[in-house]
């Protein structure tokens, strides 16, 4: 039996033993319907012409964890951003782990989706959100059938968070192989803020695949600040899909920093559904060995007076394969659009490879949209000009290499994520840049 077909059979026996309000069981139902049909993704289609799942399908996946597992505070403690007061909603091998977590439903609901599920309360918010943004695909539809454990965020109408918001989802290696499928709620309503911290942290060599979609609504005048850090095992694999929704005046930005995995797939899709919109994307990839690293991008702009910003800076060592795919689209009635999409890339090594391919699909005529790429090497004359300063030729290239991606960690608001992404990076690098941010 190959893993479509495991999954399916799976589908029955796990939906029985749920208790989930009966529309969320017909969306349930319904998607498994549509994975059945549709499966998973293959080279063939365009968006996935330079990334094949066909090494991760032939695994032998658990689809649920057998062992519970409790893990100490101090043995994961470094995967946390715990230099700030936050809140934390924390999964252990796909399973909630009340232990490492705080959650809360003063003002602001940073709780479970499986709650959420349960309660007829949230009744009337799943049936109007819940995979209400995330588009027909076959990865989609899979999330939505096994949908269960994962972050239900509802920020009310007038409401800033009070501290940014963690979800952390730890595999163990308990199972010799285990697929999660993180299933994440984010409602920010009218005048509302909110700051969302996302990782996704191997602690094993076992072989981890994770198929996570996130959701996000934005109402009018509503602020979101959204920062991934992958820096996983050379054994984890994830597909991360994160969809959102903007309607007038709202201000969203996500920040990706893609620094390990064995293949990593990011499709981030932003849909502005109202005027004076702003959408900011912003990705620091710097990988080695033979990892991959897919960034998959939308804006859809389908209002008038909106911007879009899309900022991609890559660093490929040894025999790493990068893949950036990114879109703006434009209709007829966004007028006044100012759309802007940079991809810069650079090869370390002869044998590692990047595909880019940035693209624009305008159909307004009152535009003002751009797009670029780069791909090269370090800078020699900067080399000579540094080593000639005294400056080791190691430390050298690890000074040039962040100066490259500077410019994407500059506009991270929490200062604190800023140091950690720095220290990551110097890590890689093999080196102490002797500063911080």
């Amino acid at each position: 039996m190959d893993l479509k077909d495991k999954l399916i059979s799976s589908f029955y026996a796990y939906e029985d033993h749920l208790q989930v309000t009966d529309q969320v069981h017909d969306v349930k139902v319904q998607a498994i319907k549509d994975f059945e049909t549709l499966g998973f993704p293959k080279k063939k289609e365009e968006a996935w012409k330079y990334t094949s799942l066909n090494k991760l399908l032939k695994q032998d996946y658990n689809l649920f964890a057998q062992v519970e597992d409790a893990l100490d505070y101090k043995e994961v403690k470094k995967y946390f951003i715990h230099e700030i007061d936050t809140y934390t909603i924390v999964f252990i091998d796909g399973v909630y782990a009340s232990q490492l977590s705080s959650t809360t439903h003063d003002k602001i609901d940073a709780c479970l989706m499986s709650s959420a599920m349960e309660k007829e309360k949230y009744a009337d918010l799943l049936e109007k959100y819940f995979n209400k943004i995330a588009p027909k695909s076959g990865l989609n539809a899979l999330n939505t059938a096994f949908a269960r454990q994962g972050a239900f965020i509802n920020i009310p109408k007038n409401t800033v968070a009070d501290k940014p918001i963690q979800i952390i989802n730890f595999s163990t290696g308990k199972e010799n192989n285990l697929m999660i499928q993180p299933r994440n709620l984010i409602v920010v309503g009218e005048n509302a803020q909110v700051e969302i911290i996302e990782r996704h942290q191997s602690l094993t060599e076992n072989p981890v695949f994770t198929n996570s979609v996130t959701e996000i609504f934005v109402d009018k005048r509503g602020m979101l600040d959204f920062y991934k850090i992958q820096n996983d095992t050379h054994h984890a694999s994830l597909i991360d899909n994160t969809f959102i929704k903007q309607m007038a005046e709202t201000h969203c930005s996500v920040h990706t920093f893609s620094l390990g995995g064995a293949l990593t797939r990011n499709n981030l899709e932003f849909y502005q559904k109202g005027e004076h919109s702003n959408s900011i994307l912003k990705g620091v990839t710097l990988i080695e060995g033979k990892q991959h690293v897919d960034h998959n991008t939308l804006v859809h702009h389908t209002q008038p007076n909106c911007e879009s910003h899309q900022d991609y800076k890559g660093i490929y060592d040894e025999k790493s394969v990068g893949v950036f795919n990114g879109k703006v689209l434009v209709e007829k009635i966004a007028q006044k659009i100012n759309a802007y999409q940079s991809n810069n890339n650079i090869l370390a090594h002869d044998d590692a490879t990047i595909n880019s391919k940035p693209q624009l699909e305008i159909f307004a005529d009152d535009v003002a949209c751009s797009h670029g790429c780069t791909i090269g090497q370090l800078d020699e004359e900067a080399l000579f000009y540094l080593k000639s300063r005294g400056i080791p030729a190691k430390e050298a290239r690890a000074l040039l290499t962040y100066a490259f991606a500077n410019n994407v960690l500059e506009s991270v608001k929490i200062g604190a994520i800023k140091k950690r992404i720095n220290k990551l990076i110097a890590n890689k690098l093999n080196v102490n840049l002797g500063f911080d941010l």
